[in-house]
Formats: structure tokens, C-alpha cells, sequence
């Protein structure tokens, strides 16, 4: 009898060890490092490595010869549609990850219930049984939906309903680490599990024209649980964003083969299911009857959508013997250079305050454009004095203390007057040499204040009138 081989496999990033140890070297993770069977030689090829001769080899094709276009399915929800680029796509393998509660079994199984008018869709739970998914479908009104329900873990029996003729279109399978090949020794959610069960049923995808679409689950970390080689696997991968005590969610597309990467769609969470967010702007800014200290208005983008949010920063006498700094939706990274930037540049001594920083509504911001309404909330609440009313801030900030320009600077500006602002503290887009001051302009409709480095952004809160003899020493970098 041949010997059974193992190694030992880490089940969160699928680092490969001879031996078992208590911390994976590679992510870091404790105790995340298993043992697994592994086949003592590649089925199909020889002792030599070379192909059987049963092989057929594979048939090549030139490259400039004529491609067929890939035909979309729109699920009807826009926001979804967005995300995707259009729609799904058929034969492609969709992979959405969240954290548990987040909605991504109430969004599928919305999709489906869109699409079941045009194709034949099956929704796949390893979680929940047949009734409890029928459940949530009359709770959302979808009940009468033609949707396909199953409750099955096995691979093998799912792969042979899908891998006929009249077979599904689109198929759910909620969620991958609950499925499992019987070929393999190990439990389900392992790494070997994961890889082998993504790779039957994409290779039916693929073979068959079906949509697969996957729900993953996270890490404490937010990754994806299971090997990184799974989202090299598919096409399209989605997250799942947002907080629970917000109702609102953030769907954001961080990989996808047939459209943009850096699009995100918004919705709200309610008793009937995920609702779309026709226009979240108005959602991410707070209704406040008269200006407050430490509130900035963030002009970004995120993909090819305007999106203003509101940065709030509060500075308060540190308590302990080591200032705290605490960040919600931001890189804290980026927090402390903004920090010694202000500090050294305009001498704005916050080393030994605390410090809070926070994306009001639960969204993450990611661009560099967002430096500078981060100093303008920090100075604010810093000086006790409200940022001037009405007014848009967004631009990067260098370390020497500049401002440099960012991109779609006049969409951003389109999208603040679209909202009732009247007032932009902006990069500069020309200065003239030796110009200190800022510059005044107009565009958009709005009236654009220019500033080229950090200083200049103290001397607008001393001229607004609001008391800035408070920020005297801000302006004097």
C-alpha cells in the first residue's frame, strides 16, 4: 500500500509548511496552520512528469481572430448593475465577500428573483434550510418569485445538476466554505476544500455558460476566508462594506475582468430588503441648522460617481501619558502624516492631544484627495471654530506643506452646487509666482478659494469672521 503524504496548510492565506508550527510566517496567523492529504503524484501524468497518452492536447488559436462578444444579464438593480459593469455576465464566476450580517445573501437572493423572469435561477444554501430561506423571501416580498431552492453541501450532487443542458443560468451558492468534494479527506472550509470545490464549479461556468456566483466569508481582518488563490480564480470579485449600527452598505468592486475596478454602489438597509441609494451624497452629509467646529464637507470620487461626505475630527487634552488616535473610515497612516504636516509646517502642536477622525455614515475613503478637508476638520475643532459655511474641501497635501491638484477637479465642483454649496477650498490650478495669499475664482457656479500650501488654509478661518484669532498661530508656517 502506497503511503499517505501530508502537509500542513495555513487556513487563511494557504501558505504550504513540511511541518506543523504554531504561527504561519507568511500572514502571521495563530494557529491557523493544519494538516491536509495530498495526492503523492499529480493525477494523470507518469512517474516522468510527461502527459498520458490518452491526452489530446490542447487546440491553440490566433490572436487576432475573431472574439465573441460576452453577453450581459442586468439584474434590474441599478446599483448592482453599476458595480458589475453593466450587469453578470454569462460563463463568468462572481465571488462576494462581506462580514456576517452585511446583506449579501438579501442581495443575491434579490438578483435572482430579477433575473428568474428571463433565465432559470437556483439559489444554493449550505446555511440555511429550504424554509428559512423562503422566509426571508416573503419577508422581502419575493415569494412569488420562480426561484429554484436548494439546501446541499455536496459538490459532487451540485455539479451534476448544473452540468446538463437545461441546466440553471444563474446559480447561488451561499456560501463556499460550507461546500465539499467527497474526494477530498478534509473538512469543509479548509483551503483544499475551498480551492477544489471553486474550481468544479467555475469549470462548469465556464463550460456551460452559467453564472456562478459565490458568497465567501471574511476574516476577523475583512479578507476573504480561505486560500488568495480564490480570488485569482474568478472573475468578478465584490465586498461587502459597512457598519451595523449604520443602515447604510457599500458595495465595491475590487476585481473585475469585464468592467471598472473602482466603482461602488450604495444601499439601505430596510425591513423589505436592500433598497437602492439613488443619491448618497445627501445621505453622507449631516443636516445641522448652523455650522460646527470640526466638521469638513469632502468633495470625492469613487469610481465615476461624485460623492460628498462628511469628515468630522475632534481634538480634546489627552488623558493618559500617550495620545490616543482613533480612526474610523480613514488610513490611519495617512491621519499621522497630516498630523506632523501641520505640526511642523504650520505649527499646529496636536503631538500631545488626542486626536479623532471619523467618516460620518460609514463609508471608507481611500484617495488622497481627502487631505485637506482632514486638516480643515483638524484645525477646526483645534481652534474651536466652524469651517466657513457652505464650503467644499478637497486636495492632496504634500509633505513640504503644498497642496497639489487631484483629478476631476470640475465634477467634484458640479456635484457640490448640485447640493446647495456656494463655496470651494481648492488646489491651485495656476498660481502666480510669489502669490501667497489665496486665490479667488469662480467655476461651477460655485465661488473657488485656491491654496497652494497648508498655511494659507488658516488665514481663510481667521478672514471668515468666526473668531480666528484662535488659529493666529496656524497661519504662520
Amino acid at each position: 500500500m502506497a503511503k499517505a503524504h501530508s502537509h500542513y496548510v495555513c487556513q487563511q492565506c494557504g501558505a504550504v509548511y513540511a511541518r506543523w508550527q504554531g504561527r504561519c510566517e507568511a500572514c502571521g496567523g495563530w494557529n491557523s496552520v493544519i494538516e491536509e492529504p495530498v495526492d503523492a503524484a499529480p493525477r494523470g501524468l507518469g512517474a516522468a512528469g510527461k502527459a498520458s497518452a490518452k491526452s489530446k492536447g490542447v487546440q491553440f488559436a490566433r490572436l487576432d481572430g475573431p472574439a465573441q462578444g460576452q453577453s450581459r444579464r442586468a439584474t434590474g438593480i441599478g446599483e448592482l448593475d453599476r458595480v458589475t459593469g453593466g450587469g453578470l455576465v454569462a460563463a463568468s464566476a462572481v465571488l462576494v465577500g462581506g462580514d456576517p450580517g452585511i446583506g449579501k445573501s438579501t442581495l443575491l437572493l434579490q438578483a435572482a428573483a430579477r433575473l428568474a423572469g428571463e433565465m432559470r435561477c437556483a439559489y444554493v444554501s449550505g446555511e440555511e434550510s429550504i424554509d428559512q430561506v423562503r422566509m426571508r423571501a416573503a419577508r422581502m416580498g419575493l415569494a412569488a418569485a420562480p426561484v429554484e431552492l436548494a439546501a446541499a453541501t455536496s459538490v459532487r450532487e451540485i455539479a451534476a445538476s448544473l452540468d446538463r443542458a437545461d441546466g440553471p443560468g444563474l446559480v447561488v451558492i451561499d456560501s463556499i466554505q460550507t461546500m465539499y468534494l467527497d474526494t477530498l479527506d478534509s473538512a469543509p472550509g479548509t483551503v483544499a476544500q475551498v480551492r477544489a470545490s471553486s474550481q468544479e464549479l467555475i469549470r462548469i461556468a465556464k463550460r456551460r455558460g452559467t453564472i456562478v456566483v459565490l458568497v465567501g466569508h471574511v476574516t476577523k481582518e475583512g479578507q476573504i476566508a480561505g486560500p488568495r488563490v480564490l480570488e485569482h480564480m474568478v472573475d468578478t470579485v465584490l465586498y461587502f462594506e459597512g457598519e451595523r449600527g449604520h443602515q447604510f452598505r457599500i458595495l465595491r468592486a475590487v476585481k473585475n475582468r469585464f468592467g471598472p475596478t473602482d466603482e461602488i454602489g450604495v444601499f439601505e438597509m430596510t425591513d423589505r430588503g436592500l433598497m437602492e441609494v439613488q443619491n448618497p451624497s445627501s445621505l453622507f452629509l449631516t443636516d445641522r441648522e448652523r455650522p460646527v467646529s470640526g466638521a469638513a464637507v469632502f468633495a470625492g470620487i469613487e469610481g465615476t460617481r461624485p460623492m460628498l461626505v462628511e469628515v468630522q475630527a475632534l481634538v480634546s487634552p489627552a488623558s493618559f501619558a500617550t495620545p490616543r488616535r482613533a480612526v474610523v473610515g480613514w488610513d490611519g497612516a495617512r491621519l499621522a502624516m497630516v498630523l506632523a504636516v501641520l505640526e511642523a509646517r504650520c505649527g499646529l502642536a496636536l503631538g500631545a492631544r488626542d486626536v479623532y477622525l471619523n467618516v460620518a455614515g460609514g463609508l471608507r475613503i481611500n484617495e488622497p484627495a481627502a487631505d485637506l478637508a482632514v486638516a480643515a476638520a483638524l484645525m477646526s475643532s483645534a481652534a474651536d471654530r466652524p469651517v466657513p459655511q457652505g464650503a467644499v474641501v478637497f486636495g492632496e497635501i504634500g509633505l513640504s506643506g503644498e497642496v497639489r491638484p487631484v483629478n476631476q477637479m470640475d465634477l467634484r465642483l458640479k456635484e457640490a452646487a448640485r447640493l446647495g454649496f456656494d463655496h470651494g477650498i481648492v488646489p491651485p490650478r495656476a498660481r502666480a509666482p510669489g502669490k501667497q495669499a489665496p486665490a479667488e475664482r469662480v467655476a461651477s457656479g460655485l465661488r473657488l478659494t485656491e491654496i497652494g500650501r497648508l498655511h494659507e488654509l488658516g488665514l481663510l478661518f481667521e478672514g471668515s469672521g468666526n473668531g480666528g484669532a484662535a488659529l493666529r498661530g496656524i497661519g504662520r508656517g
